[in-house]
């Protein structure tokens, strides 16, 4: 009995495997079986139909009967070579992807949902020549990894027939002009690469000219991942492209450059921020979507627990006085800022924002974008704005001396100020502010409250698994030994990274009347750090570490970004 006999002996037992699981019971299986007799369609097939059991649970029991390793296609990058072995036609007929290539031993990977289909195999193997890795993935996943891998190589390819390729090494400068940037090829690739963007929720694109190839990288929740690459010969034109769109100066390749997309897609307005940055091997571009469809502004998305929700409700109720958001570039400071302005917004009160850029729009309220070319500065808008007649103002960052001290005045006349500052943590604000100039009585005078965040990845709550936490994890998060928590695993809804979505942790400092008393005597920020705990200020990994115990997020995420 061949190998091939011996997989059509297995597939009746995959309905077996499933009940010895516990995905099904046996009386379900008897009925699909029954089903599968009137209907003639397979049993995973109707399994899955009748909500049974799930696309993984039924590829995951597929794997475990054939030994076939089960693979989520959500983040994986399969090689150039591989996609070009089979036509795009084929792969969506036969439900198949090509993973990788190994030359040496001219074998071919690929991931497909029904490894019993035995003619489909036998195609594969006589369009491809090869022998046949075989890996297992469900049947939406494939069907999304199609969709998006053969749409890049049919937008990369169709770009590359207008590149002649020279047969000298030598370089050619009449190269870098071989595509035009009004193609309709190079147009489809840039919107491939911003309509998967949009779709695969990332927050950022880079692409990134290197000696030989352009890569394209997307963020997502925090984290940079690989999602294709294409030749360099079509840098200057995807570049030129995107700068074209975003209104820069395609001319102008020897200095960086800003510009703005503002996008539909998936019936969504994006919002995208262009920079451009002169590299060895061509212009580095990144791309920030601004999604306001998806955006976490609201105090009820931040993930404040309600201990830190009680806190800043009392914090933004005072009348006038600075509230600063302090934290690293990325860390949701911004997030946080409207989220408050929207709390605070009312028909009775007159918001202003001096903003560079304005992240998100807010109805009633009056936004300004910075423009340093046309003389419109932090310091000099702030100006403006405090014979604007502002109840509340929003200074996007307190960035040097001159908008700190405005920053100031505007809270000691009668304005409640909102701002930001890079800083560590909460007490290291108020010493940065007396380092920027500013008299420590009028520190300690103006500021009502400093909070200071971090972004922390959320588990998948799909995969995620429970364990005890080790004795010495757990003294660093200052929780008991072994407390049952969480981690990651992957799987395809999560892109097999183990987490889904960010939240943030929190140190909220208000600024009691001990705090003001040390500030104008000069105390360090360790001395003011240790004052606020002992009046009940939770530390960011105080915070992170009650997240870890509610499941939210795990040990080393909260461990990676607090100290």
């Amino acid at each position: 009995m061949n190998n091939r006999d011996k997989q059509a002996e297995r597939k009746p037992l995959l309905g077996q495997i499933l009940v010895e699981q516990g995905y099904i019971l046996p009386e379900q299986l008897e009925m699909a079986l029954k089903e599968q007799t009137a209907t003639n369609l397979r049993i995973g097939e109707i399994l899955v139909k009748n909500g049974w059991v799930t696309e993984k649970d039924l590829a995951q029991a597929i794997s475990k009967q054939t030994k076939y390793p089960f693979v989520s296609l959500s983040m994986f990058r399969p090689m150039q070579e591989a996609i070009e072995t089979i036509p795009e036609s084929m792969a969506r007929r036969l439900e198949v992807v090509p993973l990788s290539i190994d030359a040496n031993a001219n074998k071919l990977t690929i991931a497909i949902s029904d490894p019993f289909n035995i003619l489909a195999l036998d195609e594969i193997r006589m369009i491809t020549g090869m022998d046949l890795e075989i890996m297992i993935a469900t049947l939406s996943d494939i069907k999304r990894a199609i969709e998006s891998f053969y749409s890049v190589k049919s937008s990369i390819d169709r770009a590359l027939i207008e590149v002649v390729e020279e047969e000298s090494a030598e370089f050619d400068l009449s190269r870098e002009e071989a595509v035009s940037i009004d193609d309709a090829p190079v147009v489809k690739l840039v919107n491939t690469i911003l309509g998967q963007a949009v779709e695969s929720g990332a927050s950022d694109v880079h692409v990134e000219p290197f000696e030989n190839e352009t890569r394209v990288r997307y963020r997502i929740d925090g984290v940079l991942f690989d999602m294709l690459t294409f030749p360099k010969h079509l840098h200057p034109p995807v570049s030129s492209r995107i700068k074209i769109m975003s209104g820069m100066d395609i001319a102008e390749k020897r200095h960086p450059q800003d510009g703005r997309i503002l996008l539909r897609a998936a019936g969504r307005r994006i919002d995208i921020r262009v920079s451009s940055l002169p590299a060895i091997y061509g212009e580095k571009l990144v791309m920030r979507l601004l999604d306001q469809a998806t955006a976490m502004v609201g105090l009820e998305k931040l993930g404040l627990d309600p201990e830190e929700k009680v806190a800043l409700d009392k914090i933004i109720e005072v009348p006038y006085g600075i509230i600063l958001v302090t934290g690293p570039t990325g860390s949701g400071k911004s997030t946080t800022l409207y989220s408050i302005l929207q709390t605070l917004n009312s028909y009775d009160v007159n918001i202003t924002t001096v903003e560079d850029p304005v992240e998100y729009t807010i109805a009633g309220v009056n936004q300004v974008q910075i423009n340093e070319k046309a003389g419109l500065t932090f310091d000099t808008v702030l100006r403006s704005i405090l014979r604007q007649d502002p109840d509340i103002i929003l200074v996007g960052e307190m960035r040097d001396t001159e908008t700190a001290q405005l920053a100031v005045r505007a809270a000691l006349t009668g304005h409640l100020v909102l701002s930001t500052l890079h800083t560590n943590d909460a007490p290291s604000s108020i010493i940065r502010m007396v380092d920027m100039g500013i008299p420590p009585f009028l520190v300690s005078s103006s500021v009502v409250a400093v909070m200071a965040q971090r972004l922390v990845r959320k588990l998948c709550p799909r995969c995620k698994v429970s364990y005890e936490l080790p004795q010495d994890v757990a003294e660093s998060l200052g929780l008991d030994g072994f407390t049952t928590v969480y981690k990651p695993v992957g799987c395809e809804e999560c892109r097999g990274t183990g987490y889904r979505g960010r939240t943030a942790i929190f140190e909220i400092m208000s600024m009691t009347e001990e705090i003001r008393r040390a500030v104008m005597t000069g105390a360090t920020s360790d001395d003011l750090r240790a004052m606020a705990i002992r009046q009940g200020m939770r530390t960011l990994r105080v915070s992170g570490a009650k997240k870890v115990k509610d499941g939210i997020t795990s040990a080393d995420e909260v461990l990676s970004v607090t100290l």
